[in-house]
């Protein structure tokens, strides 16, 4: 019982704390981060800024609201907070969703990472409304399921962070780490979904 209580903290800790990162994005005055990847013209590139900080700032919103979907506390207690918190994790997966599909086409290292983000975020959206539109027709296990496997899709934010300085490391070479991290974020999240939700018993269809 303490290795859960242990295993949620650690759980919700990290997809708080990487939910708030993007507010070192919004209120830098200079390039941070994954900007200093970018070239000048695409930077300058309106459509662009409007995806990547959309995508960023509505992720962190998924990020912050999604892990509370999984407690059972809330689900039982609180079931009106639990289906508001559900709806802004819904449209922001939507925005974010949107967003990250597009700036996936000019993903630092060419095709390998664009295609890597690319189908995450139409897996995202995709087992997204999948469980929207599964609890609208009260089918509770397909619900739970797709929310098993969207959130899973949404803490690849937080694998990524933890994944690529273990890469750089590894390879000691930027570029060769993204176009990895871009498949090992949130690939093996899948499975572990995959198996939760086997483990669970919930019927996908």
């Amino acid at each position: 019982m303490r290795t859960n209580k242990v295993a949620w903290f650690v759980f919700a800790f990290l997809a708080i704390g990487v939910g708030l990162y993007p507010l070192l994005y919004l209120f830098a005055n200079e390039k941070i981060g994954l900007l200093f990847s970018k070239s000048d013209e695409l930077l300058a590139n309106t459509i662009w800024t409007i995806g990547f900080y959309g995508h960023i700032t509505f992720g962190g919103i998924a990020l912050m609201t999604g892990w509370s979907q999984f407690s059972r506390k809330i689900r039982t207690k609180r079931l009106n907070l639990h289906r508001t918190l559900g709806k802004i994790y819904v449209f922001a997966v939507v925005i974010s969703g949107v967003c990250a599909i597009y700036i996936g086409f000019y993903a630092t290292g060419g095709w390998v990472a664009s295609l890597g983000f690319i189908l995450l975020g139409m897996f995202w959206l995709y087992t997204t409304l999948k469980a929207y539109t599964a609890i609208r027709n009260k089918d509770l296990s397909l619900h739970q399921g797709m929310m098993i496997y969207s959130y899973a899709a949404c803490f690849a934010a937080v694998t990524l962070r933890l994944w690529l300085p273990l890469l750089q490391l590894a390879f000691g070479e930027f570029l060769i780490a993204y176009k990895i991290v871009a498949w090992l974020c949130w690939v093996p999240n899948l499975i572990f979904a995959h198996l939760w939700v086997k483990r669970k018993g919930l019927i996908i269809g």
